[in-house]
């Protein structure tokens, strides 16, 4: 039997894979824009496990894969044994003989881990505590899409140092661009995950307290919301320590004068950013929020049917 090939963080992958994605989900997406027809996962099912709730990760792979000729199947942990006593492993034995793909939503990322390595099947990352590599793959399709390659540019991260910016880190090393990180003191990244995980370079890696510091020249700027899920109990106590990381016209003004701005959304205009950037000329968040369906396409056919010529 082949080793199985899941996407559990950004590294699982190597550049010149991601090179055939980038272009895989390029010809994908004027497939779609085109009214054709392309379905190489025809009679493929694809389990969608979720532990945290989701609009985008939900929409995005469930139309997604039916686009591909497939058909899925919702879970959540109230109506599965993921959220009473049956031991993942056992979920993930009788899960994985039933279905051709699995993509789970949950907390720590050694739930995903477990379920994995009990597997007959790929297993996807929709998002953990510590990783989000498949929202990174489409920011990074986007910003190729607008301009050009990634290779050698400058993304600023402004906010939280959490799953996110765990997975531009790793994205950043292994594709050859530089993340700039600034977060408020007390929510920096985690850096004995990054650097365990492949995701921390002298050459590709830069904090600053400042976040004005951090936009200076980014080709790219992008943030997050200041209260992950899970974490909304810190909610008050985070709107105090972020107060001065919300990504502004002023940040973007020292950015190049052509740099774009992401967010993964939902976002909180007022709060981790303006209104007048996130709707500015700069923003492409619709763009991204849409291309986390086409990078997910090019991802799944991949895992199941290999390269495509």
């Amino acid at each position: 039997m082949s080793t199985i090939q899941h996407y559990l963080q950004f590294t699982d992958l190597s550049a010149s894979q991601y090179a055939y994605l980038f272009d895989r989900a390029s010809f994908i997406k004027k497939k779609f824009k085109a009214y054709e027809k392309h379905q190489p996962l025809v009679d493929r099912t694809l389990a969608m496990i979720f532990e945290k709730a989701s609009t985008r990760t939900r929409v995005s792979f469930e139309a997604g894969m039916y686009q591909l000729g497939g058909s899925v199947v919702h879970l959540t942990t109230g109506d599965s044994q993921l959220g009473r006593s049956e031991p993942i492993e056992d979920s993930a034995r009788v899960i994985s003989r039933m279905t051709d793909l699995v993509m789970i939503r949950t907390f720590e990322q050694t739930k995903i881990e477990r379920f994995a390595a009990h597997s007959r099947v790929p297993v996807i990352n929709g998002l953990t505590n510590e990783f989000h590599p498949c929202q990174i793959l489409a920011d990074i399709f986007t910003f190729i899409e607008h301009r050009g390659s990634i290779k050698g540019k400058t993304v600023a991260w402004v906010g939280d140092g959490n799953n996110m910016a765990n997975t531009w880190l790793q994205a950043a090393k292994l594709l050859d661009f530089k993340v700039n990180v600034s977060t408020p003191s007390g929510y920096e990244v985690n850096e004995e995950i990054a650097v365990s995980t492949g995701g921390i370079s002298a050459d590709h890696y830069q904090s600053y307290s400042n976040p004005m510091d951090a936009c200076r020249s980014a080709d790219l700027v992008t943030t997050d919301v200041w209260t992950s899920m899970g974490y909304e109990a810190e909610n008050e106590v985070r709107k105090q320590a972020f107060a001065a990381w919300r990504v502004s016209l002023e940040m973007m003004a020292v950015a190049q004068p052509n740099a774009l701005f992401m967010h993964c959304l939902p976002a909180h205009r007022g709060e981790e950013v303006d209104a007048d950037v996130i709707d500015g000329p700069q923003s492409v968040v619709w763009d991204e929020a849409e291309n986390r369906m086409h990078v997910q396409k090019a991802l799944m056919e991949y895992l199941l049917v290999g390269r495509q010529n």
